[in-house]
């Protein structure tokens, strides 16, 4: 054995009849509360499993799918949703060659979503094209990702591309400079719950983290500012502000100028998540020590470039989990927009509960808006997950 060589203690080997007799089998009382729990869960396995295929009425989904992903959105213009999916896929497949695996899981889903979309949604056979070809542009986006690699400055510019393409997306669903303009009103179900969430997602982020820096700030009017507008919002509720931006924002506008219902709750979204993550990236600007900062101005970096390349950087990194929840919440949110005569994913489901051949059938419509709702958000925290861990190595 060399002079630089480690023994490492030997690792204790269990079975699982070891494992189970150990941690769920290791007293009677233990052994006795096993038995009850696995009792409940048999009985709550089974009894769902039995109504879930003998007493549900699934048709309610079956029959009103469409209304549930896309709303009244026109058929004959589901070729903008797909364009979107595709400027998605080939953003998700630069970014899976540019940021690695952290990347990849987003690019899979947006994948599998259009390859769903094509099976569920009644398209012709250009949109099912389309659906394949979307799947060749990620594969194009990793391989074009690869080569901008070796480029310090293609993070940058891809971040860039990412927060670019939610207004061209919004162009592309309302139409209008050029494309047939699509009523707002027609944007109902996930589509209007995707771009509530992502659109208060984006904007919202960087309106935080300004907040979160001006509360630092030594200049009182910056600082006062920033503390009266994050308690004052902190302070309201939701959907006050929601009612607030529908109808008392027109108000003060002037004469002609008239701002979207859907531009005005995602306003109010943005305007509301900004105060609540502003307190969340400052509590990561907190554990920062000051020493950095110190050390910082000592080697001659200026007071931007010391926030921008090191407190900020280490800051948003322990705050990941505290803004992840946030994010997760503002997603779960958007369901209050059926308050203010949106019908996003929630409002079409009432919509379906209102159907006379389909009344009562609260518990399948409800399990499958819920099924839809988490599987986004335990994406959300799955990716958040894979990102501390990568920032972590």
């Amino acid at each position: 054995m060399t002079q630089n060589s480690v023994t490492l203690p030997p690792q204790a080997s269990f079975s699982p009849w070891q494992w189970a007799k150990k941690n769920l089998f290791s007293s009677w009382f233990n052994t006795v509360l096993t038995f009850i729990c696995i009792w409940f869960l048999y009985q709550l396995v089974s009894n769902f499993w039995i109504w879930a295929t003998t007493k549900a009425q699934w048709a309610v989904v079956g029959s009103n799918l469409r209304l549930f992903l896309v709303g009244l959105y026109p058929v004959s213009e589901f070729w903008r949703l797909w364009s979107i999916l595709a400027i998605a896929g080939s953003l998700s497949g630069i970014s899976w060659g540019v940021w690695g695996r952290f990347s990849r899981t987003v690019a899979i889903a947006i994948g599998a979503l259009s390859i769903a979309l094509a099976i569920l949604l009644p398209v012709d056979i250009i949109a099912k094209v389309l659906t394949l070809a979307i799947s060749g542009v990620i594969a194009l986006g990793f391989v074009i990702g690869q080569q901008c690699k070796r480029f310090e400055s293609s993070s940058l510019f891809l971040a860039i591309a990412w927060f670019a393409s939610l207004p061209v997306s919004l162009w592309l669903v309302g139409g209008n400079l050029g494309l047939t303009a699509v009523d707002v009103n027609v944007w109902n179900g996930l589509v209007l719950t995707l771009i509530v969430a992502i659109a208060g997602i984006v904007f919202s982020f960087p309106l935080g983290v300004l907040l979160a820096l001006g509360r630092q700030s030594t200049l009182p009017l910056i600082k006062i500012f920033c503390v009266f507008y994050i308690e004052l919002v902190r302070g309201l509720p939701l959907i006050g502000i929601l009612f607030m931006a529908q109808v008392m924002l027109p108000l003060f506008l002037p004469a002609g100028l008239e701002v979207d219902r859907v531009l005005r709750a995602i306003a109010a979204f943005v305007f509301f998540s900004a105060a609540y993550l502003a307190e969340n990236v400052r509590g990561g600007l907190q554990s920062i020590p000051k020493g950095q900062a110190e050390a910082a101005r000592a080697l001659g970096l200026s007071i931007p470039l010391t926030i921008a390349l090191i407190i900020l950087p280490q800051a948003l990194k322990a705050s990941i989990p505290a803004i992840v929840g946030q994010f997760i919440g503002l997603f779960k949110d958007t369901s209050l927009v059926a308050i203010v005569g949106l019908v996003d994913l929630m409002g079409v489901a009432r919509t379906v509960l209102s159907q006379p051949e389909f009344i009562g059938r609260y518990a399948e419509v409800y399990l499958f808006v819920a099924l839809i709702y988490w599987v986004f958000c335990f994406s959300m925290s799955q990716a958040s997950q894979k990102l501390e861990r990568k920032l972590n190595k």
